[in-house]
C-alpha cells in the first residue's frame, strides 16, 4: 500500500504591507484610494500564484483583504430625507467592503459625495479584515490554465483564501442582518465578496462581462424579443447610432455606432443560459436585454446577480395568458399587483409582503404604450388593461383540477398569468431596484383560445416588434428622471444603508 506523505503545516502568512487609515473629504479622492489599494492587493494574489506556478516554495500561505469604506455620524440631525438614499438613520460607525472600484467608480462617487454632503463629514479608506479569495482577484476575461494549479504541490486552498458562501449571503438585503456589539452598521446592500460572486456568475451565465451592462434592464421570456432588439441595435448603429454609442453580443461582438458590421469580439459558439445583449451609453445609461428564458427560478437567479450593479430599473416585456373574456390576442397587461405563487422567493421575501406599483414606472409605461400606439382615452383602454399579474411555477397548470387554481386565480382578480412577472417585481422590491411589467395576451386558455399553427408565428411578428418597442421607449422615459426621483422611498426599509 502506497504510503501518504503529509506536508509540513503552513505556519507563516505572507501579505501586502499594512494600508494606513486614511481620511476623506474629496469622494474622488477616495474612490482613488479604494481603486488603489484594491489594485495592489489583487495584485499581490495574481503574483503569488504565478510565482507558486513557476515553481516557488509552498510553505507559505498568501493573503489580501478587500478595501472597506467607512462614514461615522453622531448626530440625528434631520437630513433631506426626500431622497431615498445617501443618508444615515441614526447616529453610528457605517462601513463596508468594496471590490471592482474600477467597475462602480462612478456609482461609489456619487453615493460618498450625498453621504459628505448630507451628514458634512469625511469618509475613511482603509483595509477590511475580509479576504480576498484568490478567484476573485484575477483581472476581468482571465484564462487560468489548469496546468499551472497543477503544478502547485498544495491544495489551493491550503495557499489562499477562496470564496466562502458564509460571506455572499442576502441578510443585509433581507432585512434580517444582525448586528454583534462593537459592529459596524452596513454601509451597503451588498459586500465585497457578495458582489464578485454573482459578477462571476453574470459573465458565466450570459456571455458579456459586467462592464457591459447598462442601467436600464428588460427582460423577456421569447427569443423573439431578442432577435428584435438585435435587428434594431443594429440597425441603429448602421444610422450613427444616436445617443447609443455600441451594441454588445453575447461572446464580446461590439458594433460600434457608425458601423455596420462587428469591430470586435468573437460570437458564442453557443448561447448561454441567459443571453446579454446591450445597446450601451456613456455612463451605463443605455439598454441592457436579457432572455430569462421560461419559468420563476431563472427569473430569480438572473436578477438576485444583476442586482449587484444597482440598475436604475428593470422591466418584464413578455408573453402572458389573458384570463378574462374581454382580452383579446396582443392586447397589453400593465401589472399593478401580483399574486406570488413562484414560491422562489418565500425564503427571503414572505408571500404576506406587498409588492407595491411604482408610480413613475406605471406612468412611464402607459405614456409609452400610447405613444407607440398612437392610441388615448377610450382606444387604448381597448388594447390595455391594468390589473393584477399572478405567477406560478407550475408551467401546466391548466391540467390540475379547476377548482384550485381557477378559483384562486377568480378570487385574486387577476388579468393575466406567466411564470417570471412577480418574481422579477418581488427581487426589485427586496434589492431597492424600480420594477415594472408589461406583457402581452398571446392566448387565452380559459376561452379554449389557443393559437392555431400559422397564427403563432404571424402574431409574433406584428406584435413584438410593437411590444419591444414599447418597451425601449418606457425606459428612455426613466432614464430622463434624475435618479432621485425614480428611486422611491417605497423600497426603503426602516433602518436603510445610505448606499443606493
Amino acid at each position: 500500500m502506497e504510503k501518504r506523505i503529509y506536508p509540513q503545516p503552513i505556519e507563516s502568512i505572507s501579505s501586502p504591507l499594512p494600508f494606513p487609515r486614511q481620511s476623506f473629504t474629496d469622494a474622488d479622492k477616495a474612490v482613488a484610494a479604494l481603486q488603489a489599494l484594491y489594485e495592489r492587493n489583487t495584485a499581490f494574489l495574481r503574483d503569488a500564484f504565478a510565482s507558486l506556478a513557476a515553481g516557488a516554495d509552498t510553505n507559505v500561505r498568501f493573503r489580501a483583504c478587500y478595501p472597506e469604506v467607512g462614514v461615522t455620524t453622531t448626530s440625528y440631525s434631520q437630513v433631506d430625507s426626500r431622497q431615498a438614499y445617501g443618508h444615515m438613520p441614526t447616529p453610528g460607525h457605517f462601513s463596508t467592503t468594496i471590490t471592482r472600484p474600477d467597475l462602480f467608480k462612478s456609482y461609489l462617487t456619487e453615493q460618498l459625495k450625498l453621504i459628505m454632503r448630507n451628514h458634512g463629514g469625511p469618509v475613511t479608506v482603509s483595509e477590511s479584515t475580509t479576504p480576498i479569495p484568490l478567484h476573485f482577484a484575477f483581472l476581468e476575461g482571465t484564462h487560468v490554465d489548469g496546468a499551472a494549479a497543477d503544478r502547485i504541490q498544495r491544495p489551493i486552498r491550503d495557499l489562499f483564501d477562496v470564496p466562502d458562501l458564509d460571506g455572499t449571503d442576502d441578510h443585509i438585503a433581507n432585512g434580517t442582518f444582525e448586528i454583534m456589539p462593537g459592529e459596524s452598521r452596513p454601509l451597503a446592500v451588498f459586500t465585497a465578496q457578495r458582489i464578485d460572486y454573482s459578477l462571476h456568475r453574470l459573465a458565466h451565465y450570459t456571455a458579456t462581462t459586467p462592464h457591459h451592462f447598462q442601467n436600464f434592464v428588460l427582460f423577456t421570456n421569447y427569443q423573439f424579443y431578442i432577435d428584435e432588439f438585435v435587428v434594431l441595435a443594429r440597425d441603429l448603429m448602421a444610422k450613427g447610432g444616436g445617443d447609443y454609442t455600441e451594441f454588445v453580443e453575447p461572446g464580446g461582438v461590439v458594433t460600434k455606432a457608425g458601423d455596420s458590421a462587428p469591430s470586435e469580439g468573437t460570437p458564442a459558439a453557443r448561447l448561454p443560459q441567459m443571453p446579454a445583449y446591450h445597446l450601451k451609453k456613456p455612463g451605463h445609461a443605455g439598454i441592457t436585454m436579457v432572455n430569462i428564458g421560461v419559468g420563476p427560478s431563472n427569473a430569480k437567479t438572473i436578477t438576485d446577480h444583476i442586482a449587484v450593479l444597482r440598475p436604475h430599473a428593470w422591466l418584464m416585456l413578455g408573453h402572458c395568458a389573458g384570463l378574462r373574456n374581454t382580452q383579446a390576442l396582443g392586447d397589453y397587461v400593465l401589472a399593478h399587483a401580483y399574486v406570488r405563487e413562484d414560491h422562489v422567493l418565500d425564503d427571503d421575501l414572505p408571500v404576506w409582503i406587498p409588492i407595491p406599483p411604482l408610480a413613475e414606472v406605471q406612468v412611464a409605461l402607459q405614456e409609452a404604450v400610447a405613444e407607440v400606439t398612437g392610441l388615448s382615452g377610450y382606444d387604448l383602454k381597448r388594447i390595455m388593461r391594468t390589473g393584477t399579474v399572478a405567477t406560478i411555477d407550475n408551467r401546466n397548470w391548466e391540467l390540475r383540477d379547476q377548482r384550485g387554481p381557477v378559483q384562486r386565480l377568480s378570487q385574486s382578480r387577476a388579468i393575466a398569468l406567466d411564470m417570471e412577472s412577480a418574481t422579477i417585481a418581488a427581487n426589485g422590491f427586496r434589492f431597492r431596484v424600480p420594477y415594472g411589467t408589461l406583457l402581452c395576451v398571446s392566448d387565452k386558455p380559459l376561452h379554449g383560445e389557443l393559437k392555431l399553427p400559422g397564427m403563432a408565428t404571424e402574431f409574433y411578428k406584428r406584435q413584438v416588434a410593437q411590444h419591444l418597442t414599447i418597451g425601449i421607449r418606457a425606459m428612455e422615459k426613466l432614464a430622463e428622471m434624475p435618479n432621485e426621483r425614480l428611486h422611491s422611498r417605497k423600497l426603503r426599509s426602516f433602518a436603510e444603508t445610505a448606499f443606493q
